[in-house]
This record gives C-alpha cells, structure tokens and sequence, in this order.
C-alpha cells in the first residue's frame, strides 16, 4: 500500500527517523533551532499545527521560533530574517503569498538553512515541500455536492486567497462539476475564508441567485459563515467545504444540516513530516522534492469521533 495513504502511520514513521537523527543535535553544544512562519495563527488549523510544532520540537530538544504573518507578505519576510538572525537550522515556511516569499527563502538558504515549505509551497530553492492533496480536496467535494443536489441545478464557489492550495481546490471543483451535464456553475466569488466576509459573499450570492442548491467553500472558516446566511435564507443549499475542522465537524452533525460534507485535512501530520523530512535533509539525505499527504471524506455518516 503506498505510503501516502497511511498519513497519520507515514507522520510517526517519520518522526521516529527523525528522532533518531537528532540524537546526534543533542551532543551538540546548542539545541536545534527551528523556526516556523505561519501566514496567520487566527484559525483552528494553523493552531493545531503549532502545537504538533511544538510537540515534535521538545520530543528531540529542539528550540522553537515561531511568528504570524497576518497574511502580509511584507511582515512574512522581515520575519523569516529576524528567525536567520537567531541562527536557526532549519525553517519550515507556511507562505501567505508564494511569490512574495522569494527573498526570504533565499536568504535562508544562503545562510545555509533548510527549508521546507508546509500546507502552501514557496517559491524559489526550497528542500521540499509537503502539503495537502488540494485538487483531490475540491473534486472531493464537489463530486460529493453534485450528487446530493440531484446531478442538477446551479452551484457557486466561495472562493479564497490566491496561494496555490487554494487555487487547486477551485480546479479540482471545477473538474468535478464538469462531470455532471446538468449542473451550472454561476458564480464565483471571493469569501477571503473568513467567517464575516463569506456570510456577507454568500448572502448576496443567494440574493443574486434565487435557485442556487449548492455552495462549495474553499475552507471551514468561510463555510461557517456561508452557513449562516444559508440557514438565515430558509432555503435547502447543501454547502461542501475543504478542512475538516472541529467546528465544521459539529455542525454538520445537526439534525438537517446544511452543511454535509468538508474533505478532511491532516494538519499536525503535515508538520511532523515537514520536521522529519528537514532533519533527514540536514544529516545529508536525499529527500523528496513534494510529499503530497491524502484528505478523507467527512460527512454526517463518519464525522463523530474524527478529530484533527
């Protein structure tokens, strides 16, 4: 079975490696220093994300920087050199724009650092990367919408951030619809994944489009705020969304939700295998250049018990 469909069993595989490798760093005169910038800590997953960070970091001795870029570029990069200032080894990149973090990724590995990008990749000479199957996530999840609504009727996207597992998601959605003849995509529009914004985008989506019956969010952020102004109309639009987050997880288990299914993400394994991986390369191992990590469909029949 390949390796990839095992993530949780592939994370602590991993780790241990890891582990092992780090035995070494713990004779040496200063701790591993690894630092991580997040495009934003204001959201579940990137939360428990940090805290699988920091879980795996003091498993092997590690010292821990991490920063929040609040989804500005300008702010990512003057992070990511204050990290270099403090002689970190390794620094695990989650890019809030994948263009705009060039310069940062450059001048970590002039300083000889490793880099591995996490969930959303970077641009320029980084070690590897590892995230989420996101087109897999979008034509998950809008195959899944396109049945429940009949195989017919108009859909629209709330769309996300322009960084590449956003993207991916659209695309993936798009592929999916395609598939069914009698389904039309009307609209498209920006929700930025965050609650107030997609409640307002999905209001005037419903009120631009009486016969709208379905809904695709590009994250749970967003999709809980599309479910609000869905519940508000009285009207049946089923919503699909991409995360698996522990909010999105309880609403869809309430009687006649609304909400029916989120392609599951795997957050703190991303991060434990982002840590191993850059370890491996450290020690001087060849390593892949992308680990893609499966998603898992959830809706109200497996939802009870899943947790990041």
């Amino acid at each position: 079975m390949h390796a990839f469909l095992l993530p949780k069993k592939l994370a602590l595989a991993t780790l241990g490696f890891a582990t092992a490798l780090a035995m070494t760093a713990a004779q040496a005169a200063e701790p591993l220093k690894i630092g991580m910038t997040f495009q934003e800590l204001n959201n579940p997953y990137f939360v428990s994300m940090q805290k699988a960070l920091n879980e795996a970091a003091a498993s092997i001795g590690a010292q821990v920087f991490v920063t929040d870029a609040h989804h500005d570029v300008s702010k990512q990069v003057s992070d990511v050199e204050d990290m270099l200032q403090k002689k970190i080894d390794i620094l695990l990149v989650n890019p809030t724009d994948s263009t705009g973090i060039v310069s940062a990724v450059n001048s970590a590995k002039k300083a000889g650092v490793v880099v591995v990008a996490v969930d959303a990749n970077a641009n320029g000479p980084v070690d590897s990367f590892v995230g989420s199957k996101n087109y897999d996530a979008g034509l998950m999840s809008c195959e899944y919408l396109g049945k429940a609504i009949g195989s017919t009727g108009e859909v629209a996207i709330l769309d996300g951030i322009p960084v590449v597992p956003i993207l991916e998601r659209v695309r993936g959605c798009k592929a999916a619809l395609a598939k069914f003849p009698n389904i039309k995509l009307v609209d498209t529009q920006n929700g930025k994944q965050e609650r107030a914004t997609a409640l307002t985008v999905t209001e005037n989506l419903i009120q631009a489009h009486p016969n709208l019956k379905g809904v695709f969010s590009v994250n749970d952020g967003g999709s809980m705020g599309a479910l609000a102004a869905i519940e508000a109309s009285g009207k049946d639009i089923k919503l699909t969304s991409v995360d698996g987050a522990p909010e999105a997880i309880t609403a869809m288990q309430k009687p006649d939700s609304k909400f029916i299914e989120t392609s599951a993400q795997f957050p703190r394994d991303q991060v434990r295998i982002a840590i191993g991986i850059a370890l491996a390369k450290k020690w001087g191992a060849n390593v892949p250049k992308a680990i893609p990590i499966d998603v898992k469909m959830i809706d109200k029949s497996n939802a009870k018990g899943f947790s990041w």
